[in-house]
């Protein structure tokens, strides 16, 4: 089964850099420019395994729809990664805050987002 991994930026270049990377890996993968958007697929049928969400987004914030997430009883289950360009002691008080299950710093290459979302979906 090919793991579902949403992925929330309102950065096109992002989105596509990050599509690729995880879509080379074997995932299927899914895109969002906002948290709002997103929730066409965390509630429905196309329920991701893992959601890569950007910080610093429009109308809704990362962290704000992170919290959010893990609030609600049909997404508090499904494994978030936030992604910034903040420095790292600010995304660990970020992910803490929010309940995230990790962060991945941009700029990021291939092999770091793939690692950090294989590694993220390999914890029970």
């Amino acid at each position: 089964m090919n793991e579902k991994i949403l992925i929330i930026d309102d950065s096109e270049l992002v989105l596509a850099m990050a599509k690729d990377a995880l879509e080379q890996a074997g995932y299927l993968v899914l895109t969002a420019t906002n948290g709002i958007e997103a929730n066409r697929y965390i509630f429905s049928k196309e329920r991701p395994d893992l959601i890569i969400m950007d910080i610093m987004m429009p109308m809704l914030d990362g962290n704000k729809k992170a919290k959010l997430l893990k609030e609600n009883e049909v997404s508090r289950d499904i494994p978030i990664l936030l992604l910034s360009s903040k420095s790292e002691a600010e995304m660990r008080a970020l992910m803490a805050e929010a309940g995230a299950n990790g962060y991945i710093l941009k700029p990021f290459t291939a092999a770091q987002i793939t690692d950090t979302v294989r590694g993220c979906l390999a914890r029970p």
